[in-house]
C-alpha cells in the first residue's frame, strides 16, 4: 500500500517533538496563562522512553525512507535523554539529525552535540535589542543565546536563524538580524506569524507582518539580486542579496505551501500528526511493529493535511513543535 495522497504528496521528513517544557514564553507561542503543557496532546497517556522513540522512528523510517529528523520541543535542550536518543537514532539508521532550539543553553552543550552526530541546527533569534528581545521572550536571554549560536558554529555545526517578525514588535530587527546573519556566515530565515495557539482565536491580524512588508524593509537597504525560489517540499522562499548572502521567508500567510508538504510529526508520548492546521493525531506506539497497522495510520494522517492553505489551529508549537 504506497503513502500516497491524491495530491501527490507523502511523508519524507520526519520532526520529532521531545517536550512540551521550555525556558522562554515567546509571545507568539503561548500566552500570560499557559504554563506549557501540551493542552491539545493526550493526557492520559505517558510519555515513551528515549529507546522507545528511536524505535518508533525507526519503524517510521523503514516505511517512509526518512532519512533526516529534527529534534524539536519545547525546547529539546530541556530533554533528560537528549544525548543517548541521538545515540540511538544513529544506531537505528538515521543519517541526518538536525535540531530547532532556544539555544539558551547551547553554549555548554554545542560540543557534545556535534560529537554525537548533529549537524544542523535552527536557533529561534527574534530579536538583537536587549529589551526587544525580552518583550518576546519574557526574560533576559539575548547574552546566552549568542554565545549558544558563537559556540555551535564553532563546534562545527551549521546554524541558521528563525526569526518570527510581528508587527509593532520587532519588524525594526529585521535589518539587525540580517547584518548579524552576514557577519556570522550563517543562514536567515524570517518567519511570518502563524494562526496558532493563542492566536488561532484573536488579534492575529493586529500583529501579522507580511512578506512583502518583510522584504520592502530588507530591499530599502540592500539590493536583491535575484528573484525567489522555492525548492520542492521547502517551507521557504530564498532571495540572494547582491553580496551573494541568501535569506529566506516562510510565508505561511502569504503564499501557503501546503501543496506539497512533506513534513510529518512525532510527539513523546507517541502521536503522530499530518498537519499543524489540525488537532487530530494517530496513536501509533502501540502498533508500530505491524507494518500494515502502521502504514494504515500514516495514511489517515496524510488525510490530515490542508490541500492548499494552512488554515490554522488551537495547537501551539511548545506542545508539537514547528
Amino acid at each position: 500500500m504506497n503513502i500516497i495522497d491524491e495530491h501527490g504528496r507523502t511523508f519524507r521528513t520526519l520532526r520529532l517533538s521531545l517536550t512540551n517544557a521550555c525556558n522562554f514564553r515567546c509571545v507568539y507561542c503561548v500566552n500570560g496563562d499557559t504554563k506549557g503543557a501540551a493542552e491539545a496532546a493526550p493526557s492520559a497517556v505517558s510519555k515513551l522512553h528515549y529507546t522507545e522513540l528511536a524505535g518508533l522512528v525507526k519503524h517510521l523510517s523503514g516505511l517512509l525512507d526518512i532519512e533526516t529528523v529534527r529534534l524539536t520541543g519545547g525546547e529539546p535542550l530541556l530533554y533528560h535523554d537528549l544525548i543517548p536518543l541521538i545515540g540511538a537514532l544513529k544506531a537505528n539508521g538515521t543519517k541526518n539529525i538536525k535540531m530547532t532550539t532556544n539555544a539558551f543553553m547551547l553554549a555548554r552543550k554545542a560540543e557534545e552535540l556535534a560529537k554525537a552526530g548533529v549537524n544542523d541546527i535552527n536557533v529561534s533569534l527574534d530579536a538583537l535589542d536587549r529589551d526587544i528581545m525580552k518583550e518576546i521572550t519574557k526574560g533576559d536571554y539575548v547574552d546566552s543565546v549568542l554565545e549558544g549560536i558563537d559556540a555551535a558554529i564553532s563546534a562545527g555545526i551549521k546554524v541558521k536563524l528563525n526569526a518570527v517578525i510581528m508587527r509593532g514588535i520587532n519588524e525594526n530587527q529585521i535589518i539587525p538580524l540580517l547584518e548579524y546573519a552576514i557577519e556570522k556566515k550563517t543562514g536567515l530565515r524570517y518567519l511570518e506569524l502563524m494562526r496558532m495557539g493563542h492566536f488561532y482565536s484573536g488579534r492575529f491580524d493586529e500583529y501579522f507582518f507580511p512578506q512583502n512588508a518583510i522584504l520592502e524593509i530588507i530591499q530599502a537597504k540592500y539590493p536583491v539580486k535575484s528573484d525567489a525560489v522555492r525548492g520542492p517540499s521547502a517551507t521557504a522562499k530564498m532571495w540572494t542579496l547582491e553580496n551573494g548572502f541568501k535569506f529566506g521567508i516562510i510565508a505561511n500567510e502569504s503564499e501557503p505551501f501546503c501543496s506539497d508538504c512533506d513534513r510529518l510529526r512525532l510527539d513523546n508520548t507517541g502521536h503522530i500528526y499530518g498537519c499543524l492546521s489540525e488537532e487530530k493525531s494517530e496513536y501509533i506506539a502501540d502498533i508500530a511493529d505491524d507494518k500494515d497497522a502502521l502504514t494504515e495510520k500514516l495514511a489517515e494522517a496524510l488525510k490530515h493535511k490542508q490541500p492548499l492553505k494552512f488554515k490554522g489551529s488551537p495547537l501551539t508549537m511548545i506542545s508539537i513543535g514547528g
